[in-house]
């Protein structure tokens, strides 16, 4: 069985380091990820970055986090057009599993209308209540859009091969979870905001706005163990990893050596 991932880019955000290592001080620019999972059963994207509207108007769109973060995003740069660019149409996309439901992980959702949307069950519920909704900044217009949604609770084996697996990293907010892929080239762990970078999990140097703490702690620590069985992690915001990151048409990963 040959599962393939790719990595796109899908905009990029500039604010404040303590944003994402508690007590820094400066800015960082930072990217946008978004991966297509090429798997014999069906294509499964991994969170969708920026709404579109984003590339003419963030302020209106974003709200307060335009305030914070400046916004790069260009026409050709949305989910859909990346994926387009590899020759797979948007609408054809099997899965959208979003790590958490934040603006720059579910802004694309829109654009993969047909796909079955995986998320964690407490996190869904979270983005459901209004209290949770300007808790946890989140917008409901990014994903509260009619897909046809499949809650899961924990640990979740998509297509029930081992090769595509939700993992809980609760923390970040009330239902994140990371994505474990074991493709051609290794296994993978798509980290998401569990970990922003690579400090984060090197040190556990959490950042300033935390939904819990000690959840996200847990997280980290259970990305070390993932980490020390042989995954390699994928951060979710590191400028640095992300430079070595080959880029589709690209795999992610090269097969490995026979």
């Amino acid at each position: 069985m040959s599962v393939q991932m790719f990595a796109m880019t899908c905009g990029w955000l500039t604010g404040p380091l303590a944003a994402f290592l508690e007590g820094e001080s400066g800015r960082i620019r930072v990217p946008v990820p978004c991966y297509l999972i090429d798997h014999p059963k069906g294509k499964v994207l991994f969170d969708s970055g920026l709404h579109v509207d984003t590339q003419s108007d963030p302020a209106d769109r974003l709200g307060l986090a335009a305030k914070v973060y400046e916004v790069e995003f260009r026409a050709g740069e949305e989910v859909s057009a990346r994926l387009a660019a590899l020759g797979v149409d948007a609408d054809r996309i099997s899965f959208l599993i979003n790590s958490h439901l934040h603006f720059d992980h579910t802004g694309g959702n829109e654009q993969v209308p047909n796909a079955t949307l995986v998320v964690q069950q407490r996190e869904w519920t979270a983005g459901s209540e209004p209290d949770q909704i300007e808790a946890n900044y989140y917008n409901p217009e990014d994903y509260d859009l009619g897909h046809a949604v499949l809650e899961i609770e924990g640990e979740h084996d998509l297509f029930g091969d081992g090769s595509v697996v939700c993992v809980p990293t609760w923390g970040h907010t009330p239902g994140h979870q990371s994505l474990r892929v074991r493709t051609h080239g290794g296994e993978v762990v798509l980290a998401a905001d569990a970990c922003y970078l690579r400090r984060t999990l090197e040190e556990l140097h959490l950042p300033a706005t935390v939904h819990d703490r000690q959840a996200m702690r847990a997280s980290l620590l259970k990305l070390r163990m993932l980490r020390a069985s042989g995954a390699r992690i994928f951060y979710g915001h590191d400028p640095d990893f992300w430079a070595s990151v080959p880029q589709l048409p690209q795999p992610a990963l090269e097969p490995a050596p026979s």
